[in-house]
């Protein structure tokens, strides 16, 4: 489903974000991207959602090398990954039911879909009764709830997390887990970002490891 082959990326020509990456996370998986702040996690996502471009290697997402994809491709392969960050991004002026709406409204979808989709979404992080609300109203693990039914609503074969528990205190952090874990029981590839390896170790799913850019285990 991912697979890196000897990828490289780097800023400015000079600093090096990743080196020599390789790695493979199946169909259907469950696996952690672990390592300080700084190691190229966050590099990593976003050369899989074709933010970023690799400088060498190759990089296939659902057997697609994307560095064989046109600009008018892209967004095809984007459909497919939902994303989740550690800092929401959400719009603070459109409700909860607005944001999970926005990327379905500019992918085209009906309406009727974008409320059916939209409803199911919020239904299933726990969240429908704060649909008219307002982001600044919610609590932190409430807007990550939030997040997760904006990735939702895409129908994604792929989830991407990057520290999507950060800023959470313990309590909403094994919550927002368990839904992270309900997604991927129902056969979503999952792939999370963490420097928290209590969380990691606790879970019991595989670990990809980077050290300065390089997968070290």
């Amino acid at each position: 489903m991912i697979q890196f082959y000897h990828v490289h990326k780097s800023y400015d020509g000079r600093q090096q974000a990743i080196r020599d990456v390789s790695f493979r996370v199946d169909k259907g998986e469950f696996v952690f991207l672990t390592g300080p702040s700084g190691a190229g996690k966050t590099t990593i996502l976003k050369l899989i959602l074709c933010a970023e471009t690799a400088d060498d290697g190759q990089i296939l997402i659902a057997g697609r090398n994307v560095a064989k994809l046109g600009q008018r491709d892209i967004p095809g392969l984007r459909r497919q990954i939902g994303v989740v960050f550690q800092d929401f991004k959400l719009i603070d002026r459109k409700t909860v039911f607005e944001n999970v709406a926005l990327s379905q409204r500019l992918m085209g979808a009906s309406e009727e879909a974008i409320r059916r989709k939209t409803t199911h979404a919020l239904k299933s992080v726990g969240i429908l009764a704060k649909k008219d609300s307002y982001p600044p109203r919610l609590s932190g693990g409430e807007q990550q709830r939030v997040a997760i039914a904006r990735a939702l609503a895409k129908d994604p074969v792929i989830l991407l997390a990057d520290e999507p528990t950060g800023n959470l205190d313990q309590k909403t952090t094994l919550e927002i887990m368990d839904i992270i874990k309900n997604i991927h029981a129902q056969g979503t590839t999952v792939l999370m970002a963490t420097h928290n390896l209590g969380l990691t170790m606790s879970l019991g799913k595989r670990m990809v490891h980077i050290e300065d850019g390089r997968v070290e285990e």
